[in-house]
């Protein structure tokens, strides 16, 4: 399921195989949330700017249409049309930041749904059994994400609470690979390592969680607080301890700087809103810097956004007029400006693997670092 190719220090070039075909590693998976990029892009668009695995979220899904409705389409992958893999998110993250401390216990969590504010109690087999039944490739395991700072003895009671329920999460989808009427046969269950900002239970906790032998490893709980030196800080205590046959995802990073970081530290799995969010907002990322569109100094620039892109928004419209559409509101700007910048994280993973091929690593710092730079 998991090859490693090439190696540049921690940096590794390889393939991950799913029930829906391969992806080349390091890989950025665009976030649809609810089987949809915000901004107005389909299934089509992303097999364009050089998608290789999309993600969607399983507690937004789950309350809207409901997964037993994407179960009877067919799954999420004929529901939205998109041939690729498909990693789902276990909900843990939007049920923490929606569900009030006191709503949390060993046994899962009680919070209201956002959309009708009806009650929800989500247990780590509920999330297994969604997971299941929207068929994603990779089903994550629920999980309990603590914000940074956090007092060192309520982390360790929650990497208690985390490894138990991956425990549960484990048996409770080995019971559900074995449903003939499920919708991908062989989805894989990632394990995610939790600890906060420190080191010594990250540590525990990713040796703990590996006894159980997952198809890969997911680093959560970073980008929720944290500095970016603490945050490289765990990624450099993890480097040696995750288990190196397994394919690495990094929870909900990053920048472009944070991405090449983390592919340096051993990285090989990234997602983030970032890129759609920023566009949608007008920020987008060239190869001279980042550019807020809505600026009156581009009200007259015929030139394409970014004149080294080769995205379908590059080869066709100028940022005059991209900025026109922002300037009205028009929707068509939200899906021009995404699939541009989601275009420039796609490429800069496939930079990535080139450099690890060609031994050139150390350049893709000065690359990254030049997408982020912002120009006045």
């Amino acid at each position: 399921m998991f090859e490693i190719f090439e190696t540049h220090g921690y940096a590794r070039l390889g393939r991950l195989t799913t029930p829906h075909g391969s992806a080349l590693t390091p890989l950025f998976m665009n976030v649809g949330t609810q089987a949809a990029i915000k901004g107005g892009l389909s299934a089509e668009d992303l097999e364009t700017i050089g998608c290789q695995v999309e993600l969607s979220n399983t507690y937004h899904l789950s309350v809207r249409p409901g997964d037993e409705i994407i179960r009877e389409c067919g799954g999420l992958h004929r529901f939205m049309d998109w041939k690729r893999p498909i990693l789902t998110d276990s909900g843990g993250f939007q049920v923490f930041s929606l569900a009030s401390p006191k709503a949390i216990n060993d046994d899962g969590v009680h919070f209201q749904s956002h959309v009708d504010g009806r009650k929800i109690f989500m247990r780590p087999e509920d999330s297994m059994k969604i997971q299941a039944n929207l068929g994603s490739d990779i089903a994550m395991a629920f999980d309990e994400c603590v914000g940074n700072p956090a007092p060192r003895d309520y982390v360790k009671a929650s990497l208690k609470r985390t490894t138990a329920w991956l425990e549960r999460c484990k048996v409770s989808h080995e019971e559900l690979m074995k449903d003939e009427g499920i919708s991908t046969p062989g989805q894989m269950l990632f394990g995610i390592d939790q600890g906060g900002t420190y080191p010594d239970l990250r540590i525990e906790h990713i040796r703990r969680i590996a006894e159980l032998d997952l198809p890969g490893y997911a680093i959560g709980g970073l980008a929720v607080g944290e500095s970016t030196e603490e945050m490289y800080g765990i990624l450099d205590a993890l480097a040696d301890e995750m288990p190196k046959d397994k394919p690495r995802y990094l929870m909900g990073v990053g920048t472009p700087t944070n991405i090449v970081n983390g592919v340096m530290r051993g990285v090989d799995m990234f997602d983030c809103v970032l890129p759609a969010r920023n566009a949608r907002h007008g920020h987008l990322f060239t190869s001279e810097g980042r550019i807020n569109l809505k600026n009156k100094r581009f009200e007259t620039d015929m030139r394409p956004i970014d004149e080294h892109c080769d995205c379908p928004t590059c080869r066709r419209f100028s940022r005059a007029y991209t900025r026109h559409l922002m300037k009205a509101e028009e929707i068509l700007a939200l899906r021009l400006g995404v699939i541009h910048n989601l275009y420039i994280y796609n490429k800069l993973l496939s930079d990535i693997r080139d450099a690890i091929k060609n031994d050139t690593m150390d350049e893709m710092l000065e690359k990254a670092a030049r997408y982020e730079f912002h120009e006045v």
